[in-house]
C-alpha cells in the first residue's frame, strides 16, 4: 500500500544519480578539481585583493592618481586626497593662530611680572587715597603690619619681605606725621549764623530810640549787630527789627533773649523772625 501511494507522488528519488552524472561531465570537460586546489584558488584571490587595496591606499596617501587609484572606487580616493589637502591648509592656519596666542601669552607674562615687581611701591602709596583719620589710619596700619609680620614668620626664608614691610611702615608713619602737621596748621572753620530779631515794646509811649540803644549796648564775644528798622504793628505801636551775626559756639539765641529782656522798662518780648546759617 505504501509503495503504491509513493508511486503517485512527485518526488525525485534518484536525484543523486543525476548529480553524479553532472559532476562526471564537468570533470571530463575541465579535469578533476580537488578541495585543496579550490581553497588555494580562493586564498590567492583574497591575497590579490589585499595587495591591490594596499597599493591603492599608498597611492592615495602619496597624492598620486595612478591607474590603480582611478580604477574601481576612484571617486572615494580623489575625495580622500582633497580632504587631506584641505586638512593640511587648515593645519597651517591653526599653527599661525597658535603662534599668535603664544606671543600674546608671553606679553601678558611680561606685564604680570612687571606689575609684581612694582607691587610693594603701590602698597606704600595706597594710604594717601584713603579718607581716614590719622589715628585710625595709624592703628589700622600697625594692626596690618603686625598680622603681616605674624604670617611672614612662617613662610619667610630670607627676610626680604620683613625689610620691605619695615620700610613701608616707616614711610607710612612719615606721611601720617606730615598730614597731622598740615591739618594742625590749617585754620578751623568758624560756624556763624545771621539772626533777625523782633523786639516789641510795652506800648506806643515807649521811646524806640532808647530801646534800640539798650539793645545795641549788649556786647558779647562773637556778637556783631547789624541794621535795624521800625515796623508798625498796630494802634500806633511799632516793633524794632534788628539784625545780628553770632558765632554758634559762643552766642546762642537763648542768651540773646535773656540779655535783651533784662531791659524790662522798654522791652515786652523778643521773637526770632529769621535764622540763617552763614
Amino acid at each position: 500500500m505504501a509503495t503504491n501511494f509513493l508511486m503517485h507522488e512527485k518526488i525525485w528519488f534518484d536525484k543523486f544519480k543525476y548529480d553524479d552524472a553532472e559532476r562526471k561531465f564537468y570533470e571530463q570537460m575541465n579535469g578533476p578539481v580537488s578541495n585543496a586546489s579550490r581553497q588555494e584558488n580562493g586564498a590567492s584571490v583574497i591575497l590579490r585583493d589585499i595587495a591591490r587595496a594596499r597599493e591603492n591606499i599608498q597611492k592615495s596617501l602619496a597624492g598620486s592618481s595612478g591607474s590603480g587609484a582611478s580604477s574601481g572606487p576612484g571617486g572615494d580616493h580623489s575625495e580622500l586626497v582633497m580632504r587631506i589637502a584641505s586638512l593640511e591648509v587648515e593645519n597651517q592656519g591653526l599653527r599661525g593662530v597658535v603662534q599668535d596666542l603664544q606671543r600674546a601669552i608671553s606679553k601678558l607674562e611680561a606685564r604680570l611680572s612687571a606689575l609684581e615687581r612694582n607691587s610693594p611701591a603701590h602698597r606704600t602709596t595706597a594710604p594717601q587715597t584713603q579718607h581716614v583719620s590719622p589715628m585710625r589710619q595709624m592703628e589700622s596700619s600697625t594692626k596690618k603690619t603686625a598680622t603681616e609680620d605674624d604670617e611672614d614668620d612662617d613662610i619667610d626664608l630670607f627676610g626680604s619681605d620683613e625689610e620691605e614691610d619695615k620700610e613701608a611702615a616707616r614711610l607710612r608713619e612719615e606721611r601720617l606725621r606730615q598730614y597731622a602737621e598740615k591739618k594742625a596748621k590749617k585754620p578751623a572753620l568758624v560756624a556763624k549764623s545771621s539772626i533777625l530779631l523782633d523786639v516789641k515794646p510795652w506800648d506806643d509811649e515807649t521811646d524806640m530810640g532808647q530801646l534800640e540803644a539798650c539793645v545795641r549796648s549788649i556786647q558779647l564775644d562773637g556778637l556783631t549787630w547789624g541794621g535795624s528798622k521800625l515796623v508798625p504793628v498796630g494802634y500806633g505801636i511799632h516793633k524794632l527789627q534788628i539784625q545780628c551775626v553770632v558765632e554758634d559756639d559762643k552766642v546762642g539765641t537763648d542768651l540773646l533773649e535773656e540779655e535783651i529782656t533784662k531791659f524790662e522798662e522798654h522791652v515786652q518780648s523778643v521773637d526770632i523772625a529769621a535764622f540763617n546759617k552763614i
